[in-house]
């Protein structure tokens, strides 16, 4: 069974990809886990399936939850406006074709799910890295959130989608209202009742046991080279919301299917309203544009009721990680590797179709072979 899948993942070895980890679940149990490569292709060391990863935005579905833990609670509004509880965003600027100036639009607590507020990922500027350079900074997360504050805004805030630090932001958000640490907050109330014992937001930097070797392709070339560099981890103390989870294949799986069951660590209804799709025309314009199609939800790719051959949920991480919830075909799935700019990225998708291909016995063809005009995914 699920030889299309099992195809699909060979073939991403053939492309190069050092190693893979793959788990499906269904009605609750596992039907599917394959592996296969290398976990450190230098040393010829194989994936033996309980290997740490840095997840990047596969941490979004997390941090989102967590936010919405605190929503079913009472203790904020979808249409609040952020400086509320973070004053350092009440007077945002935005970049215009006539310069920079003063934002009319107040950044809403739902703008930061949905990814419409505005931010970008530019977390590099001059002023940031100045910021970052100071004696003895740690960089604490709800700080260097504010810090973030001082970038302008690329539109004005509800008026556009764009990928960027609004999660980060989100979690900076969940510690003010929560009185504990993003980090500490998301152990407690997510991890700890999973069972989740091998995730983190704030993992120990100089330690590496334990982790699948991460690797950057250059598509120019066609090699692959080491790369220790995490992106998401400023300094010792910040917990990114956006990016900074680690975890293994068989914690974020126990994540997933508590988003598929419902009433666990949020409502089912709760869960039905992430997943729904939360766009504009205006704003689902852009969302296409960066290479995606369908909708956005309040932190993940929306169900969209016009769509029958997509009927999951989920998200991606830059090193090659997605995540799949199909509510529907009571499914989930996780599939983790660690490359940059993977030479599979376009593909990924593609495991949503052939595993519900082989549970439907259906076939399904798959474009090995990428077009010139191939989506490149971002995150």
């Amino acid at each position: 069974m699920f030889e299309q899948t099992k195809a699909l993942c060979q073939h991403f070895l053939d492309m190069g990809i050092p190693g893979f980890d793959l788990i499906v679940y269904k009605d609750g149990e596992c039907i599917l886990r394959h592996m296969g490569g290398y976990a450190d292709l230098e040393n010829k060391i194989p994936v033996k399936g309980k290997e740490k990863y840095h997840i990047y935005s596969c941490s979004k579905l997390i941090t989102c939850a967590a936010a919405m833990q605190l929503w079913e609670k009472g203790m904020f509004s979808l249409e609040d406006n952020l400086s509320d509880y973070l004053p350092a965003f009440a007077e945002m600027t935005v970049k215009t074709e006539n310069g920079i100036r003063k934002a009319k639009n107040s950044i809403k607590i739902k703008d930061l799910f949905r990814m419409t507020s505005g931010m970008s990922y530019s977390m590099h500027t001059p002023e940031l890295e100045e910021y970052y350079n100071i004696p003895g900074n740690n960089c604490p997360t709800v700080e260097t959130v504010n810090m973030f504050a001082r970038t302008p805004l690329e539109f004005e805030p509800g008026e556009g989608w764009k990928y960027g630090l609004s999660h980060d932001v989100l979690g900076a958000l969940i510690e003010v209202l929560s009185g504990e640490k993003f980090e500490n907050y998301v152990k407690a109330h997510i991890f700890d009742p999973l069972g989740m014992a091998h995730s983190t937001f704030l993992h120990p930097l100089e330690d590496w046991e334990g982790f699948a070797r991460q690797y950057r392709y250059n598509k120019e070339t066609g090699e692959f080279s080491l790369a220790w560099h995490f992106w998401c981890h400023l300094k010792k103390d910040y917990a990114g919301g956006g990016g900074g989870c680690i975890s293994t294949v068989e914690d974020f799986i126990k994540f997933l299917e508590a988003m598929r069951v419902g009433d666990v660590i949020l409502k089912k209804e709760t869960i039905a309203l992430m997943a729904k799709d939360h766009l504009t025309e205006q704003q689902r314009a852009m969302y296409n544009a960066a290479s995606r199609s369908g909708g956005y939800g309040l932190g993940m790719s929306a169900l969209r009721p016009d769509n029958r051959e997509r009927t999951d949920f989920g998200w991606g991480g830059a090193a090659g990680a997605y995540a799949s919830v199909d509510p529907l075909n009571n499914v989930s799935f996780y599939y983790a590797q660690h490359v940059f700019g993977a030479p599979n990225r376009h593909l990924r998708s593609w495991l949503y179709k052939t595993i519900r291909a082989d549970l439907l016995g259906e076939r399904v063809e798959v474009p090995f072979e990428k077009p010139d005009d191939a989506p490149a995914l971002t995150y």
